[in-house]
């Protein structure tokens, strides 16, 4: 067995580490106060080709592996959960779904500028009754002659009303199955299409520096041909993007362990009590062992789901796994490292109070700590 990285990858992750410290890390605190979305980093992202990784060059993406996308991820994250989460959102979420289910003239016409970050793409899944219960969307749509008329709202969507988002991919009810289920279907929704409004909403815990919004649709017409897919394939495609997505949300959960395992390291070394560093107090030294335990674990299983999907094997259910794992690992870590810091981890002069914020989302967001054990005890059929 080989756990070696390539040399590529190597280089990536290099590439990526010393953009994150030298570009974000200087700016990450002051958007976060401010709660405000960057464009000029969103610039910089995109400018060393952190969107549309995972896309062939065809449609103007850098036609890397699942793994390089993931420690690209992995990397903003270790500095920023805010800019980790547009990345992760934007590709996972945004470009995903017109890559992997668009016809021909979809892709030609959405992909290259999402690619080169001149656009990002929001996926329209959550509502305010329908969070994990997925299959409870409200959002309908009725064919109306060449056009689908469109109703209905969702929430907590990254990426959905920035200056440069170019429109959403809604989850929609088109009908009722034979067996009685919703017919669910995803369509493509242009911004400035009349009837549908993006609202950035303000005052959130964490991820203070990237986009997070309501939409609404109010007798919202596209036309018929905006389609993603067949009619009543939403779901199926809903199920296979937030695969992807968990592994983009293990890669923010082990960069943020990664990073607060850093913050604590070096802040544990620095700190002087007693006449010692803290950091050579065992209570405190098996914090770090513990940390730096569960984040090579934590690497390992995540990669391990990224190879399996780089090679075209079944991946759910280890990426279910990742996510599950890298997220509460996170959360294990930040509170430690918060630990260490004492008084001044509750201080935002002190990057690891960002971080303690940031990581709770993770349990939550594409599927809940909750929801990935169900996952899991299904596919090993313990239900």
């Amino acid at each position: 067995m080989d756990y070696s990285l390539s040399m590529e990858h190597e280089i990536l992750r290099k590439s990526v580490r010393d953009f994150a410290e030298n570009e974000i890390k200087p700016v990450a605190r002051e958007l976060d106060e401010k709660e405000e979305f960057s464009y000029d980093t969103m610039k910089a992202m995109a400018g060393l080709g952190l969107f549309g990784m995972f896309v062939s060059e065809e449609y103007g993406g850098q036609g890397m592996d699942y793994v390089s996308y993931i420690i690209a991820t992995e990397e903003i994250a270790r500095i920023d959960g805010s800019h980790a989460a547009t990345i992760a959102a934007g590709n996972s979420l945004g470009i995903g779904p017109l890559y992997y289910y668009g016809n021909e003239e979809q892709k030609k016409k959405y992909l290259p500028k999402a690619c080169s970050g001149e656009t990002l793409w929001a996926f329209g899944l959550t509502e305010p009754n329908a969070g994990s219960d997925a299959g409870n969307t409200k959002t309908n749509a009725v064919l109306d002659g060449d056009e689908w008329v469109i109703n209905g709202s969702k929430i907590f969507i990254t990426n959905g009303s920035t200056d440069i988002t170019a429109g959403v991919v809604a989850l929609s009810k088109t009908g009722t199955r034979k067996d009685g289920r919703p017919e669910l279907t995803s369509i493509i929704v242009e911004k400035g299409t009349p009837g549908f409004e993006a609202r950035t909403m303000h005052g959130k815990l964490m991820w203070r520096g990237s986009d997070t919004s309501e939409l609404y649709f109010d007798d919202c017409r596209v036309p018929k041909e905006n389609l993603l897919g067949p009619v009543g394939d939403g779901f199926h495609q809903m199920l296979a993007t937030l695969d992807g997505g968990r592994l983009s949300i293990g890669a923010m959960g082990l960069g943020g362990a990664q990073g607060a395992f850093d913050m604590a390291l070096k802040y544990s070394k620095e700190r002087v009590q007693f006449g010692k560093p803290i950091s050579t107090f065992q209570v405190n030294s098996f914090k770090l062992a513990d940390m730096a335990t569960e984040i090579e674990c934590a690497r390992l299983l995540l990669y391990k789901a990224c190879w399996l999907r780089d090679n075209e094997q079944p991946f759910g259910k280890i990426a279910a796994m990742g996510k599950l794992y890298c997220s509460e690992v996170m959360g294990r870590c930040v509170n430690h490292a918060v630990q260490l810091h004492g008084g001044y981890g509750l201080m935002k002069e002190y990057d690891i109070e960002r971080f303690y914020r940031d990581h709770k989302l993770l349990e939550i967001g594409e599927g809940t700590s909750e929801v990935q054990r169900i996952v899991i005890s299904r596919l090993i059929d313990a239900v």
